[in-house]
């Protein structure tokens, strides 16, 4: 290792300790009235452990509880600006995602971290070979940064696209089972425990979290309504209001499903013959302008050689 090296090392770790501790210093700060009265409750056990807040533990290890607090100012500083948090819980909720908004923001923030700290480690290299210009350094390590944190919606996306897939390919087994539930003399309670414990997959799981809501004392008009703006597909939530309407105008409820089960069964039908046909157009772009073109020159060629041969 080269002294250059050494000394951008240094600098690099000297420069981050002195800006988290300019950071942490406390300038012109007084405790709270409620930092200074929690010590002295902390004693004070609650009533039941399940009044007890629930003890967070990092998935990073220490290094994690070390990061927390440079992590929770900057997810407070997104928070400020609020970029589509609302929407943002949306989408999580289609993912079937357990995290909250601001656990969502720190992971964008971690990312961010990694993209940048790939930049840097890019930089450094650059500088070592001696072909590092200032202006790009800084250019590369912020488009780096950018990268990272919209890396994190990208897989978001891709998850919601996946998830979206499996209930869609679930959907009309899980409708005829219900359907056929109620046939067998179920209630629409019964037939939904009957599904969330023989089917599995993701439509199954929400399935179990209606009746999990259920048990918690929300109606079942609430339950299914809330697992409907979870979701958001148009099948399902035609699929729940259908089981809705049946509910209150009392009319038959499995000859509802059962043509709910038909219409998405036709629905991914016409789905994948239009994918079939936009395959079969992609096809037809290698063959127009790849394989024609030279058959037409492996036709062509000889004749034109023979020509000017003079033959």
């Amino acid at each position: 290792m080269t002294n250059m090296t050494m000394a951008l090392i240094l600098g690099l770790a000297l420069g981050t300790g002195l800006a988290l501790v300019v950071i942490a210093m406390p300038w012109g700060w007084r405790p709270s009235l409620m930092r200074r009265v929690e010590p002295q409750l902390r004693h004070h056990a609650p009533a039941s452990s399940l009044l007890a807040d629930e003890q967070v533990v990092s998935p990073w290890g220490a290094l994690g509880r070390i990061m927390q607090p440079v992590l929770a100012e900057g997810v407070r500083q997104l928070d400020r600006f609020n970029l589509g948090n609302e929407a943002l819980e949306r989408k999580l909720q289609a993912a079937g995602s357990r995290l909250t908004v601001q656990d969502y923001r720190a992971q964008q923030l971690i990312s961010a971290a990694v993209g940048a700290a790939a930049g840097m480690v890019a930089c450094v290299a650059l500088a070592v070979n001696g072909g590092l210009n200032a202006f790009l350094g800084v250019v590369l390590v912020a488009v780096l940064a950018v990268v990272g944190f919209f890396v994190r919606d990208n897989f978001l996306t891709s998850r919601i696209t996946r998830r979206r897939s499996a209930i869609l390919s679930e959907f009309p087994t899980v409708a005829e089972l219900f359907a056929l539930s109620v046939s067998a003399g179920d209630s629409a309670a019964g037939a939904l425990e009957r599904v969330a414990t023989s089917a599995r997959g993701e439509l199954a799981g929400e399935f179990a979290v209606v009746l999990g809501d259920m048990r918690a004392g929300s109606s079942i008009h609430t339950a299914l309504k809330s697992c409907a703006r979870r979701i958001q597909l148009a099948p399902v939530e035609r699929f729940i209001e259908g089981v809705l309407v049946a509910l209150e105008r009392g009319t038959p409820l499995a000859d509802v499903l059962r043509a709910q089960a038909k219409d998405v069964r036709e629905l991914a039908k016409r789905d994948l013959l239009e994918s079939a046909g936009r395959k079969e157009i992609g096809m037809m772009a290698p063959l127009v302008f790849g394989i024609l073109p030279l058959t037409v020159i492996f036709a062509v060629y000889p004749g034109i050689s023979i020509m000017n041969l003079g033959f």
